[in-house]
């Protein structure tokens, strides 16, 4: 996704949301394939319920924590590294979300100035 140049005009506003939707679409994408990753690795390695891997993989993906008590040690290294990465996840998807907004003010300062 290429961003115009500073010595560009402004975009329209119509093209900018779309650029938003593009990049709201992105985040989605992204916080999909990870919260199927957490279920999956939940259903098979702490052998949960689907219900309740779901439960928890949104939960950690959420910033909220575990549910429910993890039998095994796997289930627990699966746990922790997928906090770890939800964390990041978080922090990516933010970016993503943001990036758009903060490139047009600053290029909308920048025309002005």
């Amino acid at each position: 996704m290429a961003y115009e140049h500073h010595s560009q005009r402004l975009l329209p506003f119509r093209e900018f949301i779309a650029r938003m939707l593009r990049h709201f679409g992105i985040a989605v994408g992204v916080m999909s394939g990870s919260l199927m990753m957490g279920i999956v690795g939940y259903h098979e390695l702490a052998r949960m319920p689907w219900v309740d891997s779901f439960l928890n993989a949104a939960m950690i993906l959420g910033g909220m924590g575990p549910v429910g008590d993890l039998p095994t040690d796997t289930a627990k290294i699966f746990a922790g590294c997928y906090a770890l990465y939800a964390g990041v996840v978080f922090i990516a998807v933010a970016g993503i979300m943001i990036a758009p907004v903060a490139h047009r003010v600053l290029h909308k300062l920048h025309l002005n100035g």
